[in-house]
């Protein structure tokens, strides 16, 4: 028999207690449904993907006018023939750049979207990898960039190159003809970048050097068809059937590694041969610093190579190529930078190609500042990578409050960024390389996170001190030797819509010796 006053003493307060808790539930519940729930706030729709389409040709400035009416906008998600569902979120906002890049940088990286369409040419390369992978090559690479030793031997190619460029232009100058400069440039910094990462002349600019040439065709082919697939959606159908596009590409990819793995080859027999320890230059290319550090797997070799060459081709010679136009666009900052050359170098009036070469040293690279500032503004205006995109990794905040979700595409924009005036002033849009000067004439670094040109954050430019080393030796050499105008002042000039800022059509120029009577010192 159950005891009831034993029962009562013990369940009344037990199922009172359960009752009270319940209720406790049901109210907080209650409260949190009436309670307004913390929501995902998602940049505004600027436009849409429809819309780009007829913009494509001037797709970079469509993207700049709607960065002055949004620092951060999207355009809404979509699933492509590739399999990938994702916003695309463009941003000119400081805060976000430095965010993305630099602040939360282990949650965006290159993600499989990018290295899925990148990795047939460059393989597991320092800039289509993430994670292990990216932190081994940039370990390796940022000590071999540091040391004295590349910077001595990257300088005397530079110079041996702009030597060459200068005499070719001598040949324009007499015949009296215009000549393709973005071509020349192009020419000549993938002459350089080989030497410095192969110790191997191409020789391009003579176009001797046959292998040499098949390779720069095919390797300039399989770039443009792969970069082609961020806008080709049947391109993986075509690979699998290996038809059109994608056939061309195989077999522009096979010249590329049959010529690569050769050198690779050739380079570690050299190495390797007791008897040829004191051949010079031997050990001064990037390969073969490399391979002292027991690097020998070809294939690691060949990514290694083809990365460091598709960085240091395109960039340099895009970038000097608009130097130029805007020379040529102001000859009074023309004259100025011949001016400075001719105070910092002393050369004299009747100085040949080598003599003015020759005074072109570390010495007096340093104190060209206002060649510096030049070049730095037209990175400012025509940066090499006009937009540069990441991929979320897992769902995010961005400083300015906006949502990102994970495989959302997150592009910072250094084109767009610029032109805004809340970053460069009401003069944004002009050419003036004053700006990044201080008052003793001296030139004085921006922030990484608002000129975007080089990347920021762990990502930075390996090469951006190269960068501007070559750019100075050979604009100091063919500013020191020449003066440069349009061929066609009323032809306008306009970008070729890709992932580097070429010029539609090359830059044709017309090409005229200068004398130090020109510019004098005391003018």
């Amino acid at each position: 028999m159950i005891d009831l006053n034993e029962f009562s003493s013990f369940f009344i307060p037990l199922t009172a207690a359960a009752l009270a808790l319940i209720f406790a539930i049901f109210i907080v519940r209650i409260h949190a449904t009436k309670s307004p729930r913390k929501t995902k706030k998602y940049p505004p729709i600027g436009s849409s993907h429809l819309r780009q389409i007829p913009n494509f040709y001037r797709l970079f400035d469509f993207i700049t006018d709607l960065s002055h009416k949004y620092k951060t906008y999207r355009l809404p998600s979509l699933i492509d023939f590739n399999g990938y569902s994702r916003n695309e979120i463009y941003t000119t906002d400081p805060l976000n750049v430095e965010y993305i890049l630099k602040t939360n940088f282990p949650n965006y990286g290159k993600g499989l979207y990018n290295y899925n369409i990148m990795t047939d040419l460059l393989g597991d390369g320092i800039f289509v990898v993430d994670g292990y992978k990216w932190k081994h090559q940039r370990k390796v690479s940022s000590y071999e960039f540091s040391t004295k030793i590349l910077r001595d031997f990257s300088s005397v190619v530079f110079k041996a190159t702009a030597v060459k460029l200068a005499r070719k232009l001598s040949e324009a100058s007499e015949s009296n003809r215009s000549i393709d400069m973005q071509d020349l440039f192009m020419t000549a910094t993938l002459d350089s970048v080989f030497k410095v990462i192969l110790g191997i002349d191409l020789d391009g600019l003579s176009r001797t050097y046959e292998e040499g040439v098949r390779f720069t065709d095919a390797f300039d082919k399989a770039n443009a068809i792969s970069t082609f697939r961020y806008a080709d959606i049947f391109w993986k159908i075509k690979r699998f059937l290996n038809v059109g596009s994608e056939a061309e590409l195989r077999k522009n990819i096979k010249v590329v590694d049959e010529f690569v793995y050769k050198l690779i080859k050739s380079k570690i027999e050299l190495l390797n041969n007791p008897h040829d320890d004191t051949q010079p230059g031997k050990k001064e290319d990037i390969l073969s610093r490399f391979l002292e550090l027991k690097e020998t797997d070809p294939k690691y070799l060949r990514d290694i190579v083809l990365n460091f060459v598709i960085a240091g081709k395109d960039t340099t010679a895009t970038t000097l190529s608009w130097f130029f136009y805007m020379l040529c666009k102001h000859p009074d900052i023309q004259e100025k930078i011949a001016k400075e050359i001719i105070e910092v170098t002393q050369v004299r009036s009747n100085s040949s190609i080598e003599e003015l070469a020759v005074k072109v040293n570390e010495e007096t690279l340093d104190q060209m500042h206002y060649l510096h500032a030049a070049l730095s503004e037209t990175l400012r205006l025509y940066p090499a990578v006009p937009l540069d995109s990441k991929i979320c990794f897992s769902d995010d905040t961005l400083p300015d409050g906006f949502s990102v979700n994970k495989g959302d595409m997150i592009l910072y924009v250094p084109y767009a960024m610029g032109r805004m005036t809340a970053l460069w002033g009401n003069d944004a849009e002009e050419f003036r390389p004053e700006r990044w000067l201080d008052e003793n004439g001296h030139f004085q670094p921006k922030s990484s996170f608002i000129f975007t040109a080089f990347q920021a954050g762990p990502r930075i430019c390996l090469g951006k001190e190269f960068a501007y080393r070559q750019m100075k030796i050979v604009s100091m050499i063919l500013l020191g030797c020449y003066k440069f105008k349009l061929n066609d002042e009323s032809k306008p000039v306009k970008y070729r819509t890709a992932l580097t800022l070429h010029i539609d059509g090359g830059l044709y120029l017309r090409v005229f010796p200068r004398s130090n009577h020109d510019t004098t010192i005391n003018a």
